[in-house]
């Protein structure tokens, strides 16, 4: 199975971008995604970036792997919070 995992792009030189993902960097390229800017949060699959998405997008996310792991039903928190 293979997922897109949510990051933050920190630095763009040329192409090639760096992004955070729970406080670790790494190199993503940007050649599939040229319109994403320093500071939006995109999905990264295989090295490239493929998505834009919103901080709400990657809260959901990171309270949907919380749970995958054990942690007490954090979606329904987000939902009762934005709803």
């Amino acid at each position: 199975m293979c997922l897109a995992v949510p990051a933050k792009v920190i630095e763009i030189h040329d192409e090639l971008a760096t992004v955070e993902v729970r406080g670790v960097r790494r190199p993503a390229s940007l050649m599939l995604l040229p319109e994403a800017k320093e500071g939006d949060y995109v999905l990264v699959h295989a090295g490239f970036a493929m998505q834009i998405v919103t901080p709400e997008d990657v809260s959901e996310m990171e309270a949907l792997w919380a749970e995958m792991n054990g942690a007490p039903r954090t979606v329904e928190s987000l939902e009762k919070r934005d709803g």
